[in-house]
């Protein structure tokens, strides 16, 4: 019993302090695991010559295992005390506040290290699930004095504001033996909002006169705007009776003049935040896609000299950004935006049609952005949108849900395959009848499929322009 008694107390020492040091976070590596096996093989050994009474090899072999403990402590002790302080290392986070979904978002880490010697270390940033970063973790060893820069991207799948804590930073001592983590407070908040870039893009080849890139055509103006808005390079598409002559022969080459189209017309959005806008297409929700859209026609819009109004709601109203003209006006509609998430509550049209008729007055183009399913919400949006012909210009854009249409054009349908093609003919012909009763009520209808939409719909309304239905 008494060398069972002396691995217990072996057993014993060893778990104790290890339990001490994980309230530092300080816990044991590999390479020291195999190096307390030594000691603890000769302890197992200690035993059998006991149960044998080989009264004589214990008396022999006591000193050899007090010895390889010791020694074993001893090494342990010492790479223990060389482990860096928390003081020793420096970190820093770069980034903008700002990002867009789904589009690549850089970030960079500043690791300064003020220790004397070599460093292993591994360094994790404190990412929220829904950033997707690029590294997850970091590992690489540090020269004393140095300085290194850690660089990665976020990708977002999520709307919302997003909460960078701290950032977490594993070392090791110089025999590799032990590892401490230190975690460093560093608070950043991320904005994540609707795709901006699409915004920019547009802006560069606007500038280009290469706006058919993204869906975008020319819409041919029915007779014509007299106010000048600026002169420009002539392009193939250019009215010839619009070139300036004058400006033409000053600069040496075919200079056209531009006529910007009556201002100060109103565009309000009802987006609808409910059950209906849950479903997803290429990674996104329905939602996502008309706030893309949304802001994408904003953005023509203000430039226009345009005012746009959006009103967020699902089974209550949500949010309501009055209809404003100006570049600066886009900020509102991004805040309202970047924080509204698709709810499984059932869309109160009426409650959301009522509200517009009492903050909005003068004529608009109301786009109401919805998806509809069954025929509960199908003969909401045909009431509700029916009866704003007249007061207003309505537009309905209905989002297509591709598997539907997937199922009713499969080629050759077999089994199980020909319900499916049937039932998914019959939703899209009762859809078809929708859109039908729609338009024959004075309703502008958009249907596409969600991830097809930003050209579309900017197309739709440089025609109403054009057309002077406002």
């Amino acid at each position: 019993m008494t060398n069972l008694a002396w691995f217990l107390i072996q057993i014993g020492c060893l778990v104790l302090p290890l339990l001490l040091l994980a309230r530092f976070r300080v816990y044991p590596r590999a390479p020291l695991v195999l190096l307390l096996l030594a000691p603890a093989a000769l302890s197992l050994i200690s035993i059998i010559f006991y149960t044998l009474s080989a009264e004589s090899l214990l008396n022999s072999f006591y000193p050899v295992l007090w010895s390889l403990d010791g020694l074993v402590a001893l090494v342990a002790l010492i790479d223990l005390l060389r482990l860096p302080r928390k003081t020793r290392f420096q970190i820093e986070r770069q980034m903008v506040k700002t990002a867009s979904l789904q589009k690549p978002h850089p970030v960079r880490l500043v690791v300064s290290y003020l220790g004397n010697r070599r460093r292993q270390i591994r360094v994790r940033d404190d990412v929220p699930q829904e950033l997707n970063p690029t590294v997850e973790e970091f590992q690489f060893w540090l020269d004393p004095r140095s300085r290194t820069q850690l660089s990665y991207e976020l990708r977002s799948v999520r709307r919302g504001a997003f909460q960078l804590e701290s950032v977490h930073v594993a070392c090791t001592s110089p025999w590799l033996l032990w590892q401490r983590f230190y975690n460093y407070p560093l608070q950043n908040t991320v904005h994540v909002y609707p795709d901006l870039k699409q915004v920019s893009q547009y802006a560069m080849l606007a500038r280009m006169n290469r706006l058919s890139l993204m869906g975008v055509r020319r819409t041919r103006r029915v007779g014509g705007d007299n106010e000048f808005e600026r002169l420009r390079d002539y392009t193939r598409d250019d009215n010839y009776r619009h070139i300036d002559w004058r400006s033409t022969a000053r600069r040496g080459k075919l200079t056209v003049k531009d006529f910007q189209t009556e201002q100060s017309q109103r565009i309000i959005f009802l987006v609808d935040c409910g059950r209906m806008m849950t479903n997803e297409a290429a990674r996104l929700s329905l939602l996502d896609h008309s706030f893309n859209a949304m802001l994408m026609l904003s953005y023509v819009a203000l430039g226009h000299g345009d005012q746009v109004g959006l009103l967020t709601f699902s089974d209550r109203i949500h949010g309501y950004v009055p209809p404003a003209s100006g570049r600066l006006h886009m900020n509102r509609l991004l805040h309202e935006s970047f924080d509204r998430f698709p709810q499984m509550v059932e869309s109160r049209y009426d409650r959301a049609f009522l509200y517009l008729g009492t903050h909005c007055k003068k004529r608009s183009l109301v786009v109401l952005m919805t998806n509809v399913i069954d025929e509960v919400n199908g003969n909401q949006v045909e009431q509700y949108l029916g009866s704003l012909s007249g007061r207003h210009l309505p537009m309905g854009v209905l989002l297509r849900d591709r598997r539907i249409f997937e199922m009713a054009d499969h080629p050759k349908p077999v089994g199980g395959q020909l319900y499916n093609a049937a039932a998914a003919a019959s939703i899209l012909l009762w859809r078809h009848q929708i859109l039908r009763d729609l338009e024959a009520k004075g309703v502008l209808c958009l249907d596409v499929f969600p991830d097809d939409l930003t050209a579309p719909l900017v197309n739709q309304y440089l025609d109403i322009k054009a057309r002077h239905l406002l």
